[in-house]
């Protein structure tokens, strides 16, 4: 026998005893609104934002031309051929 009783709002299998449930119930409304406060806060940044970022104009703005790279460059990808008398094929 423990020493000390197990007390929790909880059954065995985890399920939420009437004592639970009539603790949580003065609390629902007000969670529920705080809730749809937090949430409908983070949809309005979201929101602001896409429509902040929509807005921008980049036509002003000058791209440079792609530097070229001189025909004496070696090829420096990941695909290699390997050097004659090396082994490997």
């Amino acid at each position: 026998m423990p020493l000390i009783p197990r007390s929790s709002y909880y059954t065995k299998d985890y399920r939420q005893t009437a004592a639970l449930i009539r603790a949580r119930q003065p609390f629902l409304v007000k969670n529920i609104f705080t809730g749809l406060g937090i949430a409908s806060f983070a949809i309005g940044i979201y929101a602001f934002t896409i429509s902040a970022v929509a807005q921008d104009d980049f036509s002003d703005v000058q791209v440079p031309d792609a530097v070229e790279q001189p025909p004496h460059t070696p090829h420096t990808g990941a695909l290699r051929t390997p050097p004659e008398g090396s082994g490997r094929q």
